[in-house]
């Protein structure tokens, strides 16, 4: 039996394998726990990720946060999001691996497990309920490519109010 073609057409021709990091058995555990009508039963992914415990359960009191953690308990595809979420924390070069590594970065690797995890549950819940393919956010710039390309933008700007040219300033021509 061919799972990656049984999940295609369980899920109205949407490839859930596209996504890196999952695998046939969190495939498994999305059909067998929740199904394709059982999506139709949450208006917005953040219900979803509710359900599934993957929001923090945020107590504010007086506009203060006094706690914030993800609730304990939760079902078998919590537990296989977050298996796929700690696969996506060791693979590198992808989209959802520098986001496992971001928050990494700021915290412990549990709560970027859970994170990623939320993420994860995000994706899938709009992929199914959208009927759209998988695609990888690669046009977005980090933090350090935007500087450069306003730096870049700045000394353009410079050059062309002195009406210089890259003689001038001291830029090799090829």
């Amino acid at each position: 039996m061919d799972l990656n073609q049984l999940a295609f057409q369980y899920f109205d021709g949407v490839d859930l394998m596209a996504i890196e990091g999952v695998s046939h058995s969190t495939v498994m555990a999305l059909m067998s726990e929740v199904g394709v009508e059982g999506f139709n039963k949450f208006e917005s992914s953040k219900q979803f990720t509710s359900w599934l415990h993957l929001c923090p359960n945020t107590k504010i009191t007086g506009g203060k946060v006094i706690n914030s953690h993800i609730p304990k308990g939760g079902n078998r595809l919590k537990i296989a999001l977050r298996n796929a979420a700690n696969v996506i924390g060791n693979l590198k070069d992808t989209h959802l691996s520098d986001f496992f590594k971001r928050i990494l970065y700021k915290t412990d690797r549990p709560t970027a497990i859970s994170a990623t995890a939320r993420k994860l549950a995000v994706i899938l819940w709009n992929m199914i309920t959208k009927k759209e393919a998988y695609k990888p956010p690669t046009e977005y710039l980090l933090l350090d490519q935007k500087r450069k390309l306003k730096l870049v933008k700045q000394v353009r700007k410079t050059i062309t109010k002195f009406d210089l040219k890259p003689e001038d300033v001291g830029f090799a021509t090829m």
